[in-house]
């Protein structure tokens, strides 16, 4: 229980600086797809070099997760078209919903309900993907 409520609160406050610096933001994301402003950009650009400094350091230091165990990172598949499917099919879905599935939940959290309406598709979409993976090229 107590691993869980550590969980739960560095979630909320993930969601609430989610919230607090626009990343859930309609108007921000319609600002980024029509290339008006920078800021989602440099949200994004932050944290794809936190996230590589971090794996090249647990990479390099053979860091151990909470039950002792190495962290294993495996090397990606070099694989164009499943990265530019995905990424398009992924993109078209954020310019439809006005949002990607991390400020989905910070939207509802902040009383955006009808994008309730938008989770539902989303896995609803990830189940069929379940369903036809094995019949996709990948």
């Amino acid at each position: 229980m107590k691993k869980n409520s550590l969980f739960l609160i560095v979630g909320i406050f993930f969601g609430i600086l989610m919230y607090k610096s626009e990343a859930s933001s309609w108007f921000r994301i319609y600002e980024m797809f029509n290339f008006q402003s920078i800021h989602m950009y440099g949200l994004m650009g932050s944290a794809l070099a936190v996230g590589i400094i971090l794996v090249r350091f647990i990479k390099r230091k053979n860091l151990k997760d909470v039950h002792g165990e190495a962290i294993q990172i495996p090397d990606k598949e070099k694989s164009i078209k499943r990265y530019l499917f995905g990424g398009i099919f992924f993109g078209l879905g954020w310019a439809l919903a006005g949002a990607c599935p991390g400020p989905m939940f910070v939207l509802t959290g902040a009383g955006y309900f009808p994008i309730l309406v938008v989770i539902l598709g989303a896995l609803l979409g990830t189940w069929f993907y379940g369903l036809l993976k094995n019949k996709l090229p990948h």
